[in-house]
């Protein structure tokens, strides 16, 4: 069993949820090696998939824990990417890792989540995104996340790369920066996948 930490917070003393959970925010430095732990077992537990290059772009950023009986049964973070649209480079706060324990779903862990995630998108950047999977599509267009209609590139060490394959799964919170949704939108080098 892993206990929530009494370390600092993002905010408020965290966000109290229905029944014993507790939503708190950190940036990856305030987190502790013991909720380091417990956040990666959580995604390799929750995605079949899941690999070092997919927990690497989880960290450096704000993470959403949810605690419940002293456990975490939800994780997700927002990291700075730069995206590039219509001649821009935006600062763009990319969700990862969002995930939540299979016998805690259906109970608004990963709505509670994504609400304080969203703040902080709103409030620290000029467009949020994120690469969705076909179960989670529904989930974030009920939030007013808007799939991305046009081609997806990845800058990349030799050049710029068409990403066909993201086509469709790739989603947009727009905050202050006008987008045409059917056009280029091209995401930052990183290992692993680039979306």
């Amino acid at each position: 069993m892993t206990t929530a930490p009494a370390g600092r917070l993002m905010g408020s003393a965290g966000v109290k949820m229905a029944g014993m959970a507790e939503l708190r925010l950190a940036h990856t430095a305030d987190l502790d090696g013991t909720t380091i732990k417990a956040a990666r077992a959580l995604l390799w537990d929750v995605f079949d998939d899941m690999t070092e290059h997919d927990w690497e772009h989880c960290l450096g950023g704000i993470h959403a824990l949810v605690w419940e009986h002293g456990e975490l049964v939800g994780h997700a973070a927002v990291v700075q990417r730069r995206l590039l649209h219509a001649g821009r480079a935006l600062r763009t706060g990319y969700v990862e890792g969002v995930a939540v324990r299979a016998d805690r779903r259906r109970r608004g862990i990963g709505a509670a989540m994504m609400t304080e995630l969203e703040r902080v998108v709103r409030g620290a950047y000029e467009l949020g995104a994120l690469g969705a999977s076909d179960d989670g599509a529904a989930f974030y267009q009920a939030r007013g996340w808007q799939r991305w209609q046009g081609p997806t590139f990845a800058l990349t060490p030799t050049g710029t790369r068409r990403t066909p394959e993201e086509d469709g799964a790739i989603y947009v919170l727009p905050v202050a920066t006008p987008l045409d949704p059917t056009g280029d939108l091209t995401c930052d080098w990183r290992e692993g996948d680039v979306w």
